[in-house]
Order: C-alpha cells, then sequence, then structure tokens
C-alpha cells in the first residue's frame, strides 16, 4: 500500500497511529506530499481529487480517503477491533468527530495566519474557531473522562492527535488550563509508543 501524507499532519498522524497499533506500518510505502489550499500541486490530486492527505492507496482498489476511511479500511484489514461494538460504537465515532473537528478548526486558524496578509486577517474568525476547540474542550473534561478511562479506540486516539496538535501550533493558547482531567489522560495516553514515534517536528 501506499501513503500520501506529512509528518505534521494530525490526519495522517491518526492514521499512522493506527498502523503502528495494528502491525501494519511494514506493508505501507510513505510518500511525501505538502500543501494548501492555495497550492496543491504537490498533493496527490490523481488519488484525492480534494488535494488532501492523507490518502491511501490499497494493493488491490482505488485509493481511499480521508483519515476516518482510512482508519476505518485499515482496522478492518487487521481484524484491530478500534470501532468497539455497539453501542459504544456510537460514542466512539462521536468522540472522533469531535476531536478531528477540533483538529479542522485548529488547521484553519493555521491557515488564517499564513495563507493571508496581515492587513486582510480576520481576528474575529480566528477566535471563533477557537470558540469551537474551547467548547469541545469544556465538555470533554465535564461529559467523557469516563468514556476516556474505557479500552482503546479510534475515538481516543482521534483526541490525542486533535490535542497534540493543539500543542504543536497553538501552545500558547494553554488549552490544559482549567481541563485538569482531561490534561492528565492527554499525559497518559501521550506516553504510547505509537504516540512518541508520530510526534511532530517541523
Amino acid at each position: 500500500m501506499k501513503l500520501f501524507h506529512s509528518p505534521t499532519s494530525p490526519y495522517v498522524r491518526k492514521v499512522v497511529v493506527l498502523l503502528r497499533e495494528t502491525g501494519q506500518l511494514g506493508d505501507v510505502e510513505m510518500l511525501a506530499a505538502a500543501g494548501s489550499p492555495l497550492d496543491a500541486s504537490k498533493m496527490p490530486v490523481a488519488h484525492n481529487p480534494l488535494g488532501k492527505i492523507p490518502a491511501l492507496v490499497p494493493d488491490d482498489g482505488p485509493a481511499i480517503y480521508d483519515s476516518r476511511v482510512i482508519c476505518r479500511y485499515l482496522d478492518d484489514r487487521a481484524g484491530g477491533g478500534f470501532y468497539p461494538a455497539a453501542p459504544r460504537l456510537w460514542q466512539c465515532l462521536t468522540l472522533e468527530a469531535l476531536a478531528d473537528g477540533m483538529t479542522d478548526a485548529a488547521i484553519l486558524m493555521v491557515y488564517e495566519a499564513r495563507l493571508r496578509s496581515a492587513d486582510k486577517r480576520h481576528d474575529g474568525w480566528v477566535e471563533g474557531q477557537w470558540g469551537k476547540i474551547a467548547r469541545a474542550l469544556d465538555t470533554l473534561e465535564g461529559d467523557w473522562i469516563t468514556y476516556l478511562g474505557g479500552g482503546l479506540d479510534i475515538g481516543q486516539i482521534a483526541l490525542g492527535c486533535a490535542l497534540e496538535y493543539l500543542d504543536f501550533r497553538h501552545d500558547g493558547r494553554n488549552w490544559r488550563n482549567g481541563h485538569d482531567r482531561l490534561a492528565a489522560w492527554q499525559a497518559e495516553f501521550a506516553r504510547r509508543d505509537s504516540m512518541v514515534a508520530t510526534r511532530p517536528v517541523e
């Protein structure tokens, strides 16, 4: 299989963490890709017309994207068990959606700073994106701690990657402030070998 990736993408990281957790890393050839919404020239548009990564090209079929679909495919391929049976499945998928939504907002904040000149940046829009993240953090701290103490699943992987992306790109926001239980969970989760091995660096 071939995986189009960037070492700083939190969505790619989610996939690579799952590859490591399921023992499939050796089955994948990593192909570098980089770009932005303004320049997709180095992105795998022949495999994903949206010009986004990750994109996975299996040995036996067309490309698979985005990260949620890729992770589901890889889990099924390995019999990994990272998608629990219902009714916990619905909580798992909701947690993954919440974590990915936080990541979406965090990336949009980065794009605003990188892709717009200073005179065209919209501070209110940036704060609106952070507001989504802040509400998600409060919800996680208040409603999800018991769930996070359960067996490892894709929702937890997505959340671990999302929180560390906040550290990577928005450290000054100090997401841990007021979220002690969530921070404690993240500190423990970050010690997993799969997380240590995939920590993003510039």
